[in-house]
This record gives C-alpha cells, sequence and structure tokens, in this order.
C-alpha cells in the first residue's frame, strides 16, 4: 500500500521559512524595542505571540486535516467486475475482505452462514487468480474493482 504524504516537501519547507524569517524579525525588533527603553518591547512580545499562535493553528488545520479528495482510482470499474463474472454477493464480500473481517464477520454482516461466505471466498479466489485473501484484495484494488 502506498502512503501519500499529507504536505508536499515545498510546502513544508515554505512555511518553516516564514516561522524563521518571522522569528527574525521578532528579534530584530524586540531588539530595537529593548534599547529604546518603551512599552513596545511588552507590545511586540505578545503581537508575535498571538501571531505565532494564529500560525501555528492554521498550519495545524491546513497540513493536518486535509479533507480527503476522491481520487479516480476510488471509481470502481463495473465493467471489470462483469469481465470477471463475479456475482453480486461475490462483489459484496469483496469489500468486507479488504475491511479485513473475517468469514464470520461478513457471515453476520450478510445475514449468511459461515459456509455460504466460504464458498463466495473460494469463488473469488478462482476468479482473481490469487491464493490468499490479501493477494486477491491487491489484485482487486489494480483492477479498480473495490475501493
Amino acid at each position: 500500500m502506498k502512503l501519500e504524504p499529507l504536505v508536499s516537501l515545498r510546502q513544508l519547507v515554505l512555511s518553516f521559512s516564514l516561522l524563521i524569517v518571522a522569528s527574525l524579525i521578532f528579534y530584530r525588533l524586540s531588539r530595537f524595542s529593548f534599547i529604546s527603553g518603551g512599552d513596545l518591547a511588552d507590545f511586540l512580545i505578545g503581537f508575535f505571540a498571538l501571531l505565532f499562535f494564529i500560525m501555528g493553528v492554521y498550519l495545524t488545520r491546513k497540513f493536518l486535516y486535509q479533507k480527503s479528495r476522491p481520487s479516480r482510482s476510488r471509481v470502481i470499474d463495473k465493467q471489470q467486475i462483469e469481465k470477471l463474472g463475479l456475482s453480486r454477493r461475490e462483489s459484496e464480500i469483496l469489500p468486507l475482505i479488504a475491511l479485513g473481517l473475517s468469514n464470520q464477520e461478513i457471515a453476520d454482516k450478510l445475514f449468511v452462514t459461515e459456509s455460504t461466505v466460504k464458498k463466495h471466498v473460494s469463488s473469488l479466489l478462482l476468479k482473481l487468480n490469487a491464493k490468499r485473501r490479501t493477494e486477491a484484495i491487491r489484485i482487486a484494488k489494480d483492477l479498480r474493482i473495490v475501493e
């Protein structure tokens, strides 16, 4: 399974660069304020603390909580299902196998017996030319017949 990063390298470098530039500006302004002996230092510290807080919240929401966008590979290819000759029940069982459910859990979910599920799983393995369930899921994902 290929994992896609939430943040591109360009976005990560840019955001850290902006944070470094902002901290350098803060350092220079606070140094100037301290030398001039005014209350400007307290104001600047508060302002930049608020600025960094807002930037942190924004970056966290943007990079860590991105909405998942549907990709082309998630579209189920119904022609492939027909081409393989999968029955309606087999096409219902295949995504449940992909979720990692056992035969008994699938049987409970579909209100059938475990032996019926075993029969359909065996048929799926034959039709997909797979030796194991994990191999069947990999083949099914490559053929775009399961998400």
